[in-house]
């Protein structure tokens, strides 16, 4: 079979069109979200709507709490929008539909853009001087990634990369190294061993099922094969490389049987059911909380043997375009205190994800925690490993679930992996077809 084929575009005209194409299916609701009229509401109070990334809701309170120290005439209600960010998009899409709209809205790197196209989102550069923000002390790599059309939409907040978890005792009591493997082929020689140790019931390896973002860890091992979702608007699931990737995540979990599919990869790992996995930097914060005195854990690169092997992910904070502009300010003075350095840091910290300034890492309370805590220390090293998401999974409609229903079919079902990617193949495309083709400048 052929690889399917995407005409040449540029990587943020690409963002918009499929934002636009996304907006038609997964928001519906929002196809027209950047007209109708303004909603007035209450400038002094900021409604903040947030799933609590990392379980960090107290942590959200805490800068809640400063925030409103130093500016004693705004309030911050901080709303449950949701336990994922999925649910959060979908209530921010039920509120343009003529509900309350929040002041900031927590958007994961998959949802942002379809609210951008349509309008849904202010573009937020234009407001930056009444809100003190100093876009230059944003990672470069973290702020860009809300950029679209010359304008930001988003700025960083809950940003992460995926690491490779492993329990320092099964290590040793299989005979391994105290690290992390530098190859998965070499981690296929581990898996034996370690299952050995860990005996039945329990399971050397643990993969996150389609709902917890296995397209999205999956990525990096996938790369190391040789294989890609797609090379920019190029569909790969049909290449050597990726098949044999997904051979190999079939043989780990149906022939060599040390690895599974697991529903709750944190949990698991921090009560000692499986020994390794690869979650978010903003699992640490849970993992370390189950494993405290009951097992030592460490964390490690994603294995990266010729290139790199992880990307990033997480969500931002943006701006309905619809509320009145002193709205907009106050919101955006909230914003950049959430993010500022000192912010950031005890953000960073609580939780495991990335500090998002760049000042943040020589502020004094970061460098000391870093020092004491080097599994923190692993996501912000490995961050020039790092590169961009395949587009087949964070530009195409419902591209990260298609995805990841199709790994779980060849992990719990033992699918032939070339049969099974020539159907996610199909889908994608089809979507490509319909949703997007016929938007594309001719």
């Amino acid at each position: 079979m052929s690889s399917s084929k995407f005409p040449t575009l540029s990587r943020r005209g690409f963002i918009g069109i499929a934002g636009a194409a996304a907006a038609g299916v997964a928001l519906t609701a929002c196809a027209g979200g950047g007209g109708g009229s303004k909603q007035g509401g209450d400038a002094n109070t900021i409604n903040f709507w947030s799933n609590h990334p990392g379980t960090s809701k107290d942590q959200e309170l805490e800068l809640i709490s400063r925030f409103q120290a130093k500016f004693p005439d705004l309030k911050v209600k901080l709303i449950d929008a949701g336990r994922n960010y999925e649910e959060v998009a979908q209530k921010f899409n039920a509120a343009l539909s003529g509900g309350d709209l929040p002041d900031v809205v927590v958007l994961s790197d998959v949802w942002w853009f379809n609210y951008a196209l349509t309008g849904a989102i202010e573009p937020l550069d234009g407001h930056f001087g009444d809100a003190g923000v100093k876009l230059d002390d944003y990672v470069d790599s973290l702020a860009s990634d809300y950029l679209f059309n010359g304008k930001h939409y988003a700025l960083p907040y809950s940003r992460s990369t995926p690491l490779f978890y492993y329990n320092k005792d099964v290590w040793a009591k299989a005979g391994l190294p105290d690290r992390g493997p530098n190859s998965w082929q070499e981690f296929d020689e581990w898996g034996p061993k370690l299952q050995s140790v860990v005996g039945d019931g329990k399971f050397a390896h643990g993969w996150g099922d389609a709902k917890n973002y296995l397209a999205w860890t999956f990525q990096g091992p996938n790369w190391t094969f040789g294989g890609a979702y797609s090379d920019q608007w190029k569909l790969k699931f049909n290449d050597p490389g990726t098949i044999a990737a997904g051979n190999y995540l079939r043989d780990s979990i149906n022939v060599k049987k040390y690895a599974a599919i697991r529903p709750a990869i944190a949990t698991d790992f921090g009560t000692g059911v499986i020994a390794s996995t690869i979650a978010s930097t903003g699992d640490l914060k849970g993992i370390k909380a189950n494993a405290d005195g009951k097992l030592a854990f460490g964390t490690a690169n994603l294995p990266h043997p010729s290139g790199p092997g992880v990307t990033t992910g997480g969500a931002g904070l943006a701006i309905p375009a619809r509320i009145s502009d002193q709205r907009k300010v106050n919101a955006l003075k909230f914003i950049e205190f959430l993010t500022n350095p000192e912010s950031t840091a005890y953000f960073s910290q609580a939780t495991g994800y990335m500090p998002v300034r760049k000042s943040a890492v020589s502020n004094p309370s970061e460098v000391e925690f870093l020092a004491k805590n080097p599994n923190a220390k692993v996501a912000i090293d490995q961050l020039p490993l790092t590169k961009s998401q395949d587009y087949a999974r964070v530009f195409l409609p419902n591209g990260d679930q298609i995805i990841g229903t199709g790994l779980e079919q060849i992990g719990l079902q033992n699918k032939d992996v070339a049969s099974v990617f020539a159907d996610v193949t199909g889908q994608l495309q089809q979507i490509y077809d319909r949703q997007i083709a016929p938007k594309l400048p001719k």
